[in-house]
């Protein structure tokens, strides 16, 4: 999945700007995320959502879309480590439902879903030659390298939520990043523990 975030970004914030029928407002101070516009301009009223709840959403389904399918890769392996089975059930679980919940909210908030992809980053987003690498990987080497992938993955997840903690303004947006900061962060701490014992 090769995707470029920059383009992605310049057309959600014009198109969102649009929608809300308003000048551009001032840029974020969130230099960790290049190529992003954190603007505090507001989507329409009776959304009650601005422009980061809509930057979010955007991405994070992006997002949470490499990482199922990065989930599945690794489940049509043999000889993968019981452990990180289980543990890209749960996300594929837990991500899927998600990015059908940021769909709507995209619909709701009359932001087009494919404003948010393509996207490319190095927060996170594994490259073209990373799920290559996983391809060709197998059992215990399968194993360490989609705990090493999604580690990144989560981190970068994680920065993105709490970016939307701080600038969003929808609560069920607001609610959801704070889950994910929760629960992504619990994983990493359990992929580690996993990957310490790996032979």
């Amino acid at each position: 999945m090769k995707n470029r975030i920059t383009a992605a970004a310049v057309l959600l914030l014009a198109g969102s700007l649009a929608l809300a029928g308003c000048a551009p407002a001032e840029s974020g101070d969130h230099s960790t995320m290049p190529g992003m516009d954190h603007s505090a301009s507001d989507a329409p009223d009776s959304a009650g959502a601005n422009d980061a709840d809509a930057m979010f959403a955007s991405m994070m389904i992006v997002h949470h879309e490499q990482a199922v399918e990065m989930s599945d890769r690794v489940l049509g392996k043999d000889g993968v480590d019981p452990r990180v089975v289980d543990l890209a059930e749960r996300i594929k679980a837990a991500q899927a439902p998600e990015i059908e919940k940021m769909q709507g909210w995209l619909s709701d908030w009359g932001v087009s879903a494919e404003s948010g992809a393509p996207m490319e980053h190095g927060e996170g987003m594994m490259t073209e030659d990373d799920m290559a690498a996983l391809d060709a990987a197998s059992g215990a080497e399968a194993s360490r390298l989609f705990l090493e992938q999604m580690i990144v993955h989560h981190e970068g997840a994680i920065e993105m939520a709490e970016t939307q903690i701080a600038e969003g303004e929808s609560a069920d947006a607001v609610a959801l990043a704070e889950d994910i900061v929760a629960a992504q962060g619990a994983e990493i701490a359990e992929m580690r523990e996993i990957l310490a014992t790996l032979s």
